[in-house]
């Protein structure tokens, strides 16, 4: 951390983090310990499934298991948007991110009850906590930059994102070593802990994020208000009699939920983008700024859906399908989980410095390049992971080296620095002002839409084979990279000269 005095973007005068707002350190140790309890929860949650713990076990059906996991996912993801909302029109995102911090915590406590319910229950309120926290602290983030310039904006997002990977890294060494190794509900209370730091750290260093998320956006009417309670109100009580009915006909099967859920996260963000589109106040500079984010929106979508079977389908082939043994000993299948992030910490300040640099010579690719160059890395590792089916079939044992997966994950890991840092800066750019927290809820929204397709698209291995599959999806997303450098031009100019 520099030592240097200055006086940074929310008004006061402090130490600066790397150069960079001293609030950012705040938000960025907050970060860092949420997201090692997701991330940790995350780790061992499909192995957890396909276990046997839960009556009704899973095991034998990983298929299932690993669309169960994508759901989930998407629920947390699509619970972002509500969560922008409560941000804009109620409590700030200040308020906001602390309430979910502590709602999250007593979720992953909650886990570690050894019970069906209790389990359930604290994915639940795991859900509701992160989406009130992910997007809002991330809005912050943008709030410390107000008035900077886009490179030095990009570059923070960067050093925040790296928050994400620090915890992402240790957080399956630990809760996956516990969890596999010892007892699963141990790895869950450990992960409980984590966020527990998460709210401390974010209480004590509160004092450095000056105004930033302090007060909503565009506070509720009373009546705005009532509205909206009315419609969860009717939303939720038609969901609850849907499944009393479907439980009381006995044809209640897990699989409906699944589907539901994965209708419910691409019915969700077409209809909102619907009525943003409409609403009255968007202004027509902030128009065809909306039309260019669903680009981005539609692209984010295929990218998370094939990136985020790292921790379904890629989990499930390195617990049995990959060699994990060193000298005797075999490491738990979920600390591959840990591979990404810590590509990502040695590479994200490569990455912030290289777009820097071609700024200042003004040759730094434009988001669209960015976002092209994703897609194109993200099909190529499904390609690779259609040749390593190939050798697992082939082999002897049924089981191939590390060194797969480590490549597979290497090239996700750079189309992820292509992307994620660029996406969550840009939301925080072209959204109109009146609906920061609600596009970064959107944002997010790419991601939980992503893994709504996932409840679908991963029951496909199972009949396909892991060749055809995952060849399949790497087809799919190097189509779409090129198809989005081709229409570059049209996007930037729908930006409005957003870089």
């Amino acid at each position: 951390m520099a030592s240097s005095l200055t006086k940074d973007s929310v008004g006061s005068t402090d130490k600066t983090f790397f150069g960079h707002p001293r609030g950012l350190a705040t938000l960025f140790m907050t970060e860092m310990w949420e997201r090692f309890s997701w991330y940790g929860m995350r780790a061992i949650l499909v192995l957890y499934l396909i276990a046997g713990v839960l009556e009704g076990p899973l095991a034998g059906r990983e298929a299932l298991a690993a669309a169960i996991y994508g759901v989930y996912n998407a629920v947390v993801y699509m619970a972002a948007m509500p969560g922008g909302w409560v941000a804009d029109r109620l409590w700030g995102a200040r308020k906001a991110v602390l309430v979910g911090g502590i709602v999250i915590a007593l979720g992953h406590y909650t886990l570690a009850i050894p019970s069906d319910v209790a389990f359930f229950t604290g994915l639940g309120l795991i859900a509701v906590g992160t989406g009130l926290l992910k997007p809002n602290i991330s809005a912050m983030v943008g709030g410390l930059y107000e008035g900077q310039s886009s490179a030095r904006r990009d570059a923070g997002f960067t050093i925040f994102y790296m928050s994400i990977n620090i915890g992402a890294m240790f957080a399956p060494l630990v809760v996956g070593y516990l969890g596999e190794n010892v007892d699963w509900h141990l790895g869950f209370a450990v992960a409980g802990v984590g966020m527990t730091l998460a709210v401390i750290q974010y209480v004590l260093g509160g004092r450095y994020l000056g105004d930033v998320g302090r007060h909503p956006g565009t506070p509720a009417t009373p009546e705005e208000k009532r509205a909206v309670l009315r419609k969860v109100a009717l939303w939720t009580g038609l969901a609850a009699a849907a499944l009393l009915v479907d439980l009381a006909l006995g044809t209640y099967d897990i699989e409906h939920i699944v589907n539901f859920l994965a209708v419910l996260g691409v019915v969700v963000p077409v209809l909102y983008f619907a009525s943003m589109y409409r609403n009255p106040e968007l202004t027509e500079q902030d128009r065809p700024r909306v039309k260019a984010f669903v680009w981005f929106f539609v692209t984010a979508v295929l990218f998370w859906m094939i990136y985020d079977q790292s921790g379904s389908l890629l989990t499930i082939f390195a617990n049995n399908d990959t060699d994990r043994t060193i000298g005797g000993w075999e490491f738990p299948a979920s600390w591959f989980q840990s591979v990404n992030p810590v590509m990502i910490i040695v590479l994200a300040p490569l990455f912030a410095t290289l777009w820097v640099w071609l700024a200042k010579r003004d040759r730094e690719p434009g988001a669209p390049m960015k976002f092209a160059l994703a897609m194109l890395l993200i099909g190529g590792s499904f390609g690779l992971m259609g040749l390593a089916g190939a050798a697992a079939a082939n082999s002897e044992t049924g089981r191939v080296t590390v060194f797969w997966l480590l490549s597979v994950y290497l090239l996700q890991t750079l189309g992820e620095l292509c992307l994620s840092p660029v996406g969550l800066s840009l939301s925080t750019k072209l959204a109109p002002k009146r609906f920061v927290g609600q596009i970064m809820g959107l944002w997010f929204l790419a991601t939980a839409t992503g893994n709504a397709l996932n409840g679908w698209a991963t029951q496909l291995n199972e009949p396909m084979g892991d060749v055809a599959y995952y060849t399949m999806w790497g087809v799919v997303a190097v189509a779409a990279g090129l198809a989005f450098m081709t229409a570059g031009k049209r996007i930037r100019a729908l930006m409005g000269g957003v870089k």
